[in-house]
């Protein structure tokens, strides 16, 4: 309909007198209109740039199920360890280490004085994980959907990682954790006392924020 210069309502017009109630919504036809009209000629969407997923490939798929026929009484979580996926069950195993850590290390903060924080991505609530946390009494400080800037390991950990091994090629999964935890340990404890500070006063500013909107 650009070709013919006809514009985005008299489209919508027309598409709605040869398709009825299954035409294209007046949204989407104003959508691709203004797209074909820029030049494009494909109906498929841009390229995003968000990372991909690792864990429903076809070579994922194909993985879990060569693994299952040569062992059809593979547990759940040995399947986790074998093609590196994070789901409910291993982040269960995750926060069990957390624990023993914290009772060894913190015996005085175990009972009563630790509270667990979290984003809101799947293996984090899931139905395992949240009867491991019901179990051991561990609270949890509620985490807003879409909010990286009140994550700790967003807005602070993962980037002081990064910037440690910019621009380095490792050959296999075991180097990568190597020289991670070698990046982790050289973080001194002010640094994590001060990424802790910032997160309670960005907490304390949306806090603030949502007062006012009250108000």
């Amino acid at each position: 309909m650009c070709k013919f210069a006809k514009s985005s309502s008299e489209t919508l017009s027309a598409l709605q007198q040869i398709y009825g109630d299954t035409a294209l919504k007046k949204s989407a036809v104003y959508h691709w209109f203004s797209r074909f009209k820029t030049g494009q000629e494909t109906l498929e969407d841009d390229h995003c740039g968000r990372r991909p997923s690792t864990s429903r490939t076809e070579e994922m798929i194909g993985k879990v199920r060569q693994l299952i026929r040569c062992d059809r009484r593979m547990t759940i979580v040995e399947l986790e360890e074998e093609v590196g996926t994070v789901t409910g069950h291993f982040y269960v195993q995750v926060l069990q280490g957390l624990c023993n850590a914290v009772r060894r290390k913190r015996r005085n903060k175990w009972q009563g004085q630790c509270f667990l924080h979290h984003d809101n991505t799947l293996s984090h609530t899931s139905l395992v994980e949240q009867q491991f946390l019901a179990e051991k009494n561990i609270p949890v400080i509620i985490q807003p959907p879409y909010s990286p800037d009140l994550t700790p390991s967003d807005f602070w950990l993962f980037l002081t990682l990064k910037m440690g091994i910019k621009g380095t090629c490792f050959a296999t999964r075991e180097d990568i954790k190597l020289n991670a935890t070698a990046e982790l340990r050289k973080i001194p404890k002010e640094a994590f006392h001060r990424c802790f500070q910032q997160w309670q006063n960005q907490w304390s500013k949306c806090v603030h924020a949502r007062v006012l909107l009250c108000r």
